[in-house]
């Protein structure tokens, strides 16, 4: 499978670090961003930029088939559930129409741990299932482009990166629940890393998560973030609360990838 053109839609936090990285990978990439003149900045760093403004019903489909049309396309667009869950899937269908029944070697299409519910045992990829609105939202997404051959959905878990040092997401919050809980939570560069890998590799699965292999207590590893940053530690209640392990493992044995940062832990002193 010869790719090399792809198309990555939603150039953001994820996206444009991902484009960069293909661009030096000798990729001939395509990003998107929602005005022109943000779509403009990425022919700095030789990025074909184009406007593609999701929630406009209004978009010609025809004159995005150029930077849509590629060998191989990310779909990278953030669910957005807590402001407009509906609007989600609209953008994915408007997209999907974008795509229309163009050949692509590779669909790739990015989504989160948030399709599995929290349980005892072990989570692989086969777990997904709707448990709440948000999932079941999810879960439709995905399904919307699980007709296509060659389609591979990546499952992120919490992100953290450039940024985004998780020492800020609990820091001050007070008697939270589930101080025992297990961190799941993934790398920028591993997040980069699996795409690469899934658009280089012939013979993918319809599913992966991508989460970091090891799993600290959610008490130690959210008061040591806090606390690198000079920022005041979480306070934890006694109250326990389900969580769950997200195995990261498929993509690792199937394709042979391999994770950058194993411990959340040592990522703190990377983001």
């Amino acid at each position: 499978m010869n790719i090399k053109t792809v198309s990555i839609v939603g150039c953001g936090w994820f996206g444009l670090p991902l484009a960069n990285a293909l661009v030096k990978q000798g990729f001939i990439v395509s990003g998107s961003k929602r005005t022109l003149e943000a779509a403009r900045r990425l022919n700095r760093d030789d990025i074909i930029g184009f406007a593609l403004d999701l929630d406009n019903n209004g978009v010609n489909k025809q004159s995005l088939s150029a930077q849509l049309h590629t060998d191989a396309i990310v779909i990278n667009i953030p669910p957005s559930m807590r402001q407009s869950p509906g609007a989600y899937l609209q953008r994915l269908n408007l997209l999907k129409q974008c795509m229309a029944d163009h050949p692509y070697k590779k669909i790739i299409f990015i989504s989160t741990t948030g399709v599995y519910p929290p349980s005892q045992k072990t989570i692989t990829e086969q777990d997904a299932q709707p448990h709440s609105s948000a999932s079941t939202i999810l879960l439709q997404a995905e399904a919307l482009f699980s007709e296509y051959s060659h389609v591979s959905v990546l499952r992120f878990a919490g992100l953290v990166g450039p940024a985004r040092h998780p020492g800020r997401f609990l820091a001050g919050k007070k008697a939270l629940a589930g101080a025992d809980s297990p961190v799941n939570i993934v790398h920028l560069d591993d997040c980069i890393g699996g795409v690469l890998c899934v658009l280089l590799s012939k013979h993918t699965s319809r599913s992966y998560n991508l989460c970091a292999p090891q799993h600290p207590r959610r008490q130690d590893f959210y008061t040591k973030a806090a606390q690198l940053l000079s920022l005041v530690a979480p306070d934890f209640s006694g109250e326990t609360q389900l969580g769950k392990v997200i195995d990261g493992s498929k993509i690792t044995t199937e394709l042979g990838f391999e994770y950058r940062y194993k411990d959340p832990m040592d990522m703190l002193f990377a983001c």
